[in-house]
């Protein structure tokens, strides 16, 4: 499978910040000119984690953006997984750390940016080790939190994100880990670990997943790790997932055993050129490009999937088309996010302490 590069190259902006970024998300837009990202750091020099909240604004005089610090908020550890919820005009912010705590924080964009910090859920049981992952269900009154451990927490704060509670879903009692979690509709949401296994989960059939997808298919291997999840909110019986070897595939809850292989090493009968070849960081549906066949764009075909990689590579891949690059660089692309109210802008992570914002003509 060939590599080529968009019609339209995109602008590659580049902001170095002497820290490592462990995560970044975008926060929804107060005007036409200002947009806001939450950051996560992590100082090695003086180990001193934070999130901080920064402007990146449009100059009207030149077509160099700027990117400001608007405020900064220190975590008790280094943050493992960071999501939002657009919930304007003070976006929610869920924030889980290495040491095994949850904080969910709000940002006021109207006033500065100042974060505001809300409850957090650190007691012994939470969960056993670090929190792998996140997620915020859209309207920031809920969040999933899984990890290692085999844990499932579900987090709530409605009217109040000072006053947090929690239920566990399902413990594993460590025979299981998990290392991805996504909603897909308030009361269900899905989870990915190793051997690039998937569970579906709903919260009115209580007890254990309702739906499996059983990995290890690709070429005998069962070290691979899920990293990523994401679901379309228009095709939600299909689970979009990125992890070990370069592998993005997707799983149709109408085809429960066979992955659809987009990137990646395939089943071992009909193997695909890989994309990249190490750890898929992050996936992400691509609502900015069209696909290629508009014409049967059929509720089976997988639409346009954006990825980034260990390798440095930062690309869109569509089913049974040449991917298109949109960035290389040498070192590992850690994170990204695309943009919910303008998905031409693109900002990701880049391994050696520095912020690049893409944006697609």
């Amino acid at each position: 499978m060939a590599i080529s590069a968009p019609q339209n190259p995109s602008q590659v902006h580049r902001f170095p910040q002497f820290k490592y970024i462990d995560a970044v998300r975008w926060l929804p837009p107060v005007s036409a000119f200002d947009r806001f990202a939450a950051i996560a750091f992590f100082d090695s020099d003086s180990n001193s984690p934070s999130i901080e909240i920064h402007c990146v604004n449009s100059n009207l005089q030149s077509s160099f953006p700027t990117l400001t610090s608007q405020s900064s908020w220190a975590p008790p550890s280094r943050i493992s997984s960071l999501k939002t919820a657009h919930s304007t005009p003070q976006p929610v912010i869920a924030a889980a750390t290495f040491s095994g705590s949850l904080h969910i924080l709000a940002s006021d964009l109207i006033n500065g940016g100042m974060i505001e910090s809300g409850g957090t859920l650190s007691e012994l049981g939470f969960h056993s080790g670090p929190v792998a992952a996140v997620d915020l269900r859209e309207g920031g009154t809920e969040c999933v939190s899984v990890g290692e451990d085999g844990r499932i927490n579900l987090v709530s704060f409605v009217g109040d994100s000072s006053n947090l509670s929690y239920r566990r879903i399902f413990d594993a009692n460590g025979l299981v880990g998990y290392t991805a979690v996504k909603w897909a509709s308030p009361s269900e949401f899905v989870t990915g670990g190793y051997g690039f296994g998937l569970q579906w989960w709903d919260q009115r059939r209580p007890g254990g997943p309702v739906s499996q997808f059983k990995g290890n298919w690709c070429q005998g291997k069962t070290s691979g790790i899920v990293h990523s999840i994401d679901i379309h909110p228009s095709r939600k019986h299909t689970c979009l997932a990125g992890g070990s070897s370069g592998t993005v595939f997707a799983w149709d809850l109408r085809a429960q055993q066979q992955p659809i292989v987009l990137a990646g090493a395939g089943t071992g009968e009909a193997a695909m050129s890989l994309l990249s070849e190490s750890e898929v960081w992050e996936v992400q549906y691509d609502r900015y490009t069209r696909s290629s066949n508009i014409s049967n764009i059929s509720s089976t075909r997988i639409l346009p999937v954006m990825i980034c990689s260990e390798d440095g590579i930062l690309a869109v891949v569509e089913q049974g088309e040449e991917p298109i690059e949109l960035l290389a660089d040498p070192c590992a692309i850690n994170s990204f996010d695309i943009n919910q109210q303008n998905p031409s802008d693109v900002i990701c992570s880049l391994e050696w302490e520095s912020i690049a914002i893409l944006t697609r003509s």
